[in-house]
């Protein structure tokens, strides 16, 4: 997938800005504050309907402003042309179009323009709890499956109605069995379609981290799962009188894991922060591969490139992506006369963006290189149009019957097209999804 031409209004501190990435190598340079990962989240937006950070869709309008408005053309490997136009206002709501039509629901866009994404806020995948490696695994299958994706839709939305009913003073067995057959239906697909996933991610990670690193030691990637050793249907049995008990259901896929190991111990306790970063690259490099196998190459972020990189594993990053097996990438750094020489060195063609209080401005042809693409990055396209169909979209909700709120499942996305702003949109729960089985 190529994305030809990005238009961003009121995202974050990007005002109003236009680009022409070129179909190779596109680095974004800037002070820290800038605002060039806000241009890799917007390309990231655009795929998953969400930001890539913890961010509510609230969040991400300009200071000041009421609306943002994304808007991106991309090229399909076999030629294809797509146009997809992402807004969101305080009153509207989010609207979300393919090619001139609305989305009914915002998951029957998830795949469409896949991208992978390398950022500092990977750390979270060794650091925090199981639950963020779940929301990573589902994002990802997602791509590759949509009725995974319903799967994982059915399952939280039983599994809510289920703890709902073990918190009632007499839980009615009758409904308890009826929500455990659902469960056990929808979990064991789950669970199978993660073991496959994960089968096809181990060796492809083992593979990138000897490439980055050259490092003896191996890494392993684990499915951890109940499942694994028993049907779901025998564990919830099991579990019935733990979960009156505890009036929350306390087995599940709901409580599944990732364990990411290297030369046989945990990689979070064991891991330096070099291994730790080369690690989740690998492992972002891998789910690149297995999307790209079934079909579009999908676009790759890498965000703040030499975070807890030496200069060494970032230029055999480099070469790695320059390959042809990649397509399309993002890249952002601070120093743009580290990244030219390293690029340089790497092979490929790139394109150098500058990044400065949120203005995007194309730096000056690279020698030797080919950079397709306008020299300015500035939009000629009238902010008053984008304001106006913002506009229409507000009113025509306004005027429309009340729709239901939307919620975003443990896979990290949305049932129908408009949001409301909230922790609930983002999967975020007050209680642990570990301690009280929210979200799969």
């Amino acid at each position: 997938m190529l994305l030809k031409k990005l238009s961003l209004i009121n995202f974050k501190n990007i005002e109003q800005e236009e680009l022409a990435p070129v179909a190779g190598i596109n680095c974004f340079v800037g002070d820290n504050g800038a605002g060039k990962t806000n241009v890799l989240d917007a390309v990231y937006y655009l795929s998953m309907c969400k930001s890539a950070l913890a961010m509510t869709d609230a969040q991400c309008i300009r200071h000041g402003e009421e609306f943002f408005v994304l808007d991106a053309r991309y090229a399909a490997d076999g030629g294809r042309e797509e146009g997809v136009v992402c807004s969101f206002s305080r009153k509207g709501g989010k609207v979300l179009k393919r090619n001139g039509k609305e989305y009914d629901r915002l998951a029957d866009h998830v795949g469409l323009v896949p991208a992978a994404i390398v950022s500092p806020a990977d750390s979270a995948l060794i650091s925090d709890a199981a639950d963020e490696r779940r929301r990573y695994l589902n994002a990802f299958i997602s791509q590759l499956d949509r009725a995974y994706l319903a799967a994982v839709m059915r399952y939280n939305a039983v599994l809510a109605e289920r703890n709902r009913l073990l918190k009632t003073m007499s839980p009615d067995e009758t409904m308890l069995e009826i929500y455990d057959r659902q469960l056990a239906e929808h979990g064991t697909a789950i669970h199978a379609r993660r073991r496959q996933a994960v089968a096809e991610l181990e060796p492809l990670v083992a593979s990138y981290y000897r490439a980055l690193c050259s490092d003896r030691e191996t890494v392993e990637l684990i499915y951890k799962s109940e499942l694994n050793d028993r049907p779901f249907g025998d564990l919830l049995v099991a579990a019935r009188q733990r979960d009156l008990v505890n009036q929350f259901t306390t087995a599940g896929i709901h409580r599944d894991d990732l364990v990411l190991r290297i030369g046989g111990y945990p990689l979070r306790k064991y891991g330096s922060q070099g291994q730790q970063k080369s690690f989740l690259i690998a492992l972002k490099l891998a789910q690149y591969a297995v999307v790209a196998a079934r079909g579009e190459k999908p676009i790759l972020l890498l965000d703040d490139l030499f975070d807890k990189l030496d200069a060494g594993r970032v230029e055999q990053l480099l070469r790695l992506v320059a390959d042809d097996a990649f397509g399309q990438i993002f890249i952002t750094d601070c120093n743009p006369t580290r990244l030219r020489r390293i690029l340089d060195r790497a092979g490929g063609d790139y394109a150098l963006f500058t990044v400065a209080g949120g203005r995007i401005a194309r730096a000056a042809d690279v020698p030797g290189r080919r950079t397709d693409g306008p020299e300015s990055a500035s939009s000629d396209n009238p902010r008053a149009a984008r304001a106006e169909n913002v506009r229409t979209t507000e009113d025509e909700s306004r005027n429309a019957p009340p729709e239901k709120a939307e919620r975003t499942t443990g896979a990290g996305t949305p049932e129908t097209t408009r949001e409301t702003d909230g922790d609930a949109e983002h999967g975020r729960t007050t209680a642990g999804p570990d301690r009280k089985g929210g979200g799969a």
